[in-house]
């Protein structure tokens, strides 16, 4: 009964037969022509004009999309607990060739104006500081939480002000979107590329970079070859996209990892560190408690000494979860 992490999860039987329908000749890489419906399919999507490209993984997808807004002598302001931050590697600084990532609060790993504000205000503009030339967020939030259209909307007003480019990075943004009920628009409202995510939410190796200005998409078109990740196949990871898409799979699949958390979240009202707004919970468990609990045979990650990380995912299994909650609660 494993909660270590939605990357886990299956790959949904619709996202297979969308693949296994892909496997016939057509053109390589990017030419091939499910590769050519990703622009169209994700405007319908979002109500604008997009462009879209395919990559395997969500870190090569948070780095390309910030390739086309932050310069080498740059900096990306994002939250000390930023994925881009915490769980890369460095890749951002060795795909954008040394921009700096630039660390700000906020509680719930979210941030705002006045936490940006806070942190770029003493930057004296001239060339022996770094100046920062973009804003990331994660959407939902790196502790399960989820910027309101309210929010994106003060975030973008300010990064217009001050000329920053603003990325979100949506890994889980499908979750971040069952949870608001609103247009996929509104929940990445204002942002200039968005990294959306399907291997959490039941694609086997394939992200989505989505520019709401399709014109910034050009140069990245080169530099995702140049990063290796330009596949040959590429058709496979369109298929898997489009499948997610049709009939709002992607939806659908979030909605069902949100109820399982939110199903054990009401079981321990009074052990949670954050709110349960998607698919992770945090919650306080003792070293005794973890121990039991992975007796009786539950998985999930330690995250901190009296602290567990607990995921829920499309294809958690209701037996599972409905097992699990009642543990928690007998604990």
């Amino acid at each position: 009964m494993q909660f270590h992490s939605d990357n886990a999860a299956s790959v949904h039987p619709r996202v297979w037969a969308a693949m296994q329908a892909a496997d016939a000749a057509d053109m390589g890489y990017d030419g091939d022509a499910l590769s050519a419906q990703l622009d169209a399919a994700m405007s319908a999507l979002f109500g604008v004009p997009c462009a879209a490209l395919w990559v395997a993984t969500g870190t090569a997808a948070n780095c390309l999309a910030l390739s086309a807004m932050v310069r080498p002598e740059g900096g990306v302001v994002c939250h000390r607990e930023a994925h881009i931050e915490v769980d890369e590697g460095g890749a951002p600084g060795f795909y954008l060739h040394g921009a700096k990532l630039m660390l700000a609060e906020g509680d719930h790993a979210k941030i705002d104006p006045a936490g940006i504000a806070a942190l770029i205000d003493p930057i004296r503009n001239d060339v022996h500081q770094v100046q920062p030339h973009a804003v990331s967020v994660t959407q939902a939030s790196e502790y399960g939480c989820v910027y309101r259209p309210v929010e994106l909307a003060a975030l973008s007003a300010f990064c217009t002000e001050h000329g920053l480019g603003l990325h979100v990075d949506g890994a889980r943004f499908a979750n971040a979107v069952a949870f608001l009920g609103c247009a996929p628009r509104e929940a990445c409202h204002g942002a200039d590329a968005l990294s959306f995510g399907f291997v959490k939410n039941g694609a086997m190796n394939a992200e989505a970079i989505v520019f709401f200005d399709p014109g910034k998409a050009d140069r990245i078109r080169y530099l995702r070859k140049r990063a290796g990740h330009l596949q040959s196949k590429g058709r496979f990871l369109a298929a898997q996209i489009l499948a997610m898409l049709e009939a709002d799979l992607w939806l659908e699949n979030a909605r069902r990892a949100n109820a399982s958390a939110a199903h054990l979240a009401a079981r321990v009202p009074d052990r949670l560190l954050h709110p349960v707004e998607a698919n992770e919970l945090f919650v306080h468990l003792t070293a005794s408690e973890k121990e039991s609990l992975r007796a009786q045979g539950f998985g999930f990650h330690d995250w901190g000494e009296d602290a567990a990380r607990i995921v829920t995912a499309w294809d958690s299994r209701e037996r599972d979860v409905v097992a699990l909650g009642n543990s928690l609660a007998a604990l």
